[in-house]
């Protein structure tokens, strides 16, 4: 007769609550300088910043503690329009997010640029590839993302994915233990958004299983991998 199989628990998505405050920030060799260039403001050497780096590295992250901390509007990179730049600079502060090379108004950017120099607003602009390599089509465009200074987030080190996550854990309410970081380090790609999957695959399988999300879970999870 065959095995029956133990029944796994149907789990609702229920959210969970990330921290973007300064405090809840993991500083590291990786993302220092960006960290830096958030803390400094307004003694930036230009008025247009850019922070770049991979995905999860932490670019929303220093974008809302910035954000905060200037009083600046939030506009995604793919919503600009040109119909839009003056009333995103009404602030005097805007953070463009995830821009990204074909995905954007080439135009609305040139002349958001042009505004925030003349009014002399803020203006941080998060993507995954360096603004100053992008194949824009749009000549003053291109000499414009150029001037701009780029701070670039870093590969994380040992210590800063641990406290990630650690602190992904208590996000979701969750303490865990040594064994079980040092346990998921050596195992899962060794990127934030790596880290922020597996945290997410442990709980999701904790809830369905009724088991505390451990050590011992995590071997069963990763043992063919």
């Amino acid at each position: 007769m065959p095995a029956v199989s133990a029944p796994r628990q149907l789990t609702l998505a229920l959210g969970h609550s990330e921290s973007f405050a300064r405090d809840d920030f993991l500083r590291g060799a990786s993302n220092a300088a960006a960290l830096a260039l958030v803390d400094d403001w307004p003694d930036w050497p230009s008025r247009i910043m850019a922070i770049c780096g991979p995905q999860g590295a932490g670019k929303s992250h220093l974008a809302a503690i910035w954000g905060e901390r200037a009083g600046a509007r939030f506009l995604a990179g793919r919503s600009l329009d040109r119909d839009l730049p003056t009333a995103a600079l009404a602030t005097g502060a805007l953070v463009l997010e995830d821009l990204a090379a074909g995905r954007l108004d080439e135009q609305a950017l040139f002349h958001l640029i042009n505004l925030a120099r003349q009014d002399g607003a803020y203006v941080l602009l998060t993507a995954r590839e360096s603004p100053t390599r992008w194949p824009v089509g749009l000549p003053d465009l291109a000499s414009r993302l150029r001037a701009i200074p780029v701070v670039t987030l870093e590969a994380p080190d040992d210590g800063l994915l641990a406290g990630v996550i650690a602190k992904l854990f208590a996000d979701r309410q969750l303490v865990v233990d040594d064994a079980l970081i040092r346990y998921l380090l050596a195992r899962v790609e060794r990127s934030i958004a790596a880290v922020r999957g597996a945290v997410e695959r442990l709980d999701r399988e904790a809830m369905q299983r009724r088991r505390p999300v451990s050590r011992a879970l995590a071997a069963e999870l990763y043992r063919d991998e």
